[in-house]
C-alpha cells in the first residue's frame, strides 16, 4: 500500500502577517516532524480574512509568485522532503491579484499552481472587490507522495470543480479554507450552515473516489469592527467512501496528521464504478448558465 500522511495546519491568524508566516513555517515544521508528507495551510494564512471590507490599502498584503512565502515553503520542502500546498494573495501585475495555492514538491521545486476560481460576494466576504477569477482551470499536480488537486474554499461548494480536478487522477483534493459564522445568524442557522459544509466535501470524496482534506482557520476576527466573523475550525479529512477519518475541535489549534492509503483510491473507483458510467454523451448542458426549457 502507498501509505502517506497529511498534515493540516488550523490556527488563529494575527493583524501582523510576519508573525503569522513564522509560525506557518513554524507548525508546518512540526508536522514535518510528526511524519506528515503532505502540509496543508489554511487559505490566506498570512493575515486576517481581510475581504470583511472592500479597503485598497489591503491590497499591499500580495506579493508575487514565486516571492517571500513561496520561497520560505520551498526551503522548508526541501530541508523536511515533504509536499507543501499553501495559500497566498498573490500579485500578479499592477491591478491583478489572485487568490492562489502554490503546490511545492518534496524536493523544493515548485510543482505548479491554482488560481481560485469561484469567487464569492456576500456580506462579510467581497472576494470580488480583491480576486480575479482564476485562469489556470482546475488542475492536478504530480508529487512525490502521489496524485493531487487543490481547490480553495468556496469552489469547495461546486462539483463540477471536484469532479474536473479527479478526472485528471488527483488522488487527494486540498481544501485551503476560511469560513464561518456570522455571529448573529449561529444560533438560527449555524448548524444547518456548517452542516451543509461537511456534507457537500463528503460528497465530493463519494462522487469521485478519492480523499478530501479541507482546512480551516479557528477565532474571531473583527478588522473591521462589528461582530466580524467566527471561524468554526473543523477541519477535517474524509475517505474515499466520504466517512470522516479525522476532525479537528471547533476552537483549538492543532496540526492535524492523518494517515491515509493511497491504494484505496484505485480499490474504490473500481468497485464503485461512477467515472465508467458517466453519460458524458448527455452533459453538454453543463456549460451553459441555466436550461430554460425552450
Amino acid at each position: 500500500m502507498r501509505n502517506v500522511t497529511l498534515g493540516l495546519l488550523q490556527h488563529a491568524c494575527g493583524a501582523d502577517p510576519v508573525a503569522n508566516l513564522a509560525k506557518t513555517l513554524e507548525l508546518a515544521e512540526q508536522a514535518a516532524a510528526g511524519g506528515a508528507n503532505l502540509v496543508c495551510t489554511q487559505e490566506l494564512f498570512r493575515s486576517q480574512y481581510f475581504c470583511q471590507s472592500e479597503d485598497h490599502d489591503n491590497f499591499a498584503l500580495a506579493e508575487p509568485i514565486p516571492g517571500p512565502s513561496t520561497e520560505a515553503f520551498q526551503a522548508l520542502a526541501k530541508e523536511h522532503g515533504v509536499v507543501v500546498v499553501a495559500s497566498l494573495f498573490e500579485k500578479r501585475a499592477a491591478g491583478l491579484y489572485h487568490n492562489t495555492a502554490v503546490v511545492i514538491d518534496a524536493d523544493g521545486s515548485l510543482a505548479g499552481i491554482y488560481r481560485k476560481m469561484h469567487i464569492p460576494d456576500d456580506p462579510l466576504y467581497y472576494e470580488k472587490f480583491y480576486f480575479t477569477p482564476g485562469d489556470t482551470g482546475f488542475r492536478a499536480f504530480d508529487t512525490k507522495f502521489g496524485r493531487i488537486g487543490v481547490l480553495v474554499c468556496w469552489d469547495q461548494w461546486y462539483p463540477e470543480g471536484a469532479r474536473l480536478t479527479s478526472l485528471q487522477g488527483a488522488e487527494i483534493l486540498f481544501y485551503p479554507t476560511a469560513i464561518g459564522w456570522h455571529p448573529s445568524e449561529k444560533s438560527e442557522y449555524g448548524e444547518n450552515q456548517h452542516g451543509a459544509w461537511e456534507t457537500i466535501q463528503r460528497s465530493h470524496a463519494v462522487a469521485n473516489g478519492c480523499y478530501v482534506a479541507s482546512v480551516n482557520r479557528i477565532g474571531r476576527e473583527t478588522p473591521v469592527g462589528g461582530d466580524g466573523i467566527e471561524f468554526w475550525g473543523q477541519s477535517f479529512v474524509a475517505g474515499t467512501s466520504g466517512q470522516i477519518l479525522a476532525k479537528a475541535p471547533i476552537d483549538q489549534e492543532q496540526i492535524m496528521l492523518v494517515p491515509i492509503e493511497l491504494d484505496k483510491v484505485d480499490v474504490t473507483r473500481t468497485h464503485w464504478p461512477f467515472l465508467r458510467d458517466r453519460r458524458i454523451d448527455a452533459y453538454g448542458d453543463l456549460t451553459k448558465r441555466y436550461i430554460d426549457g425552450t
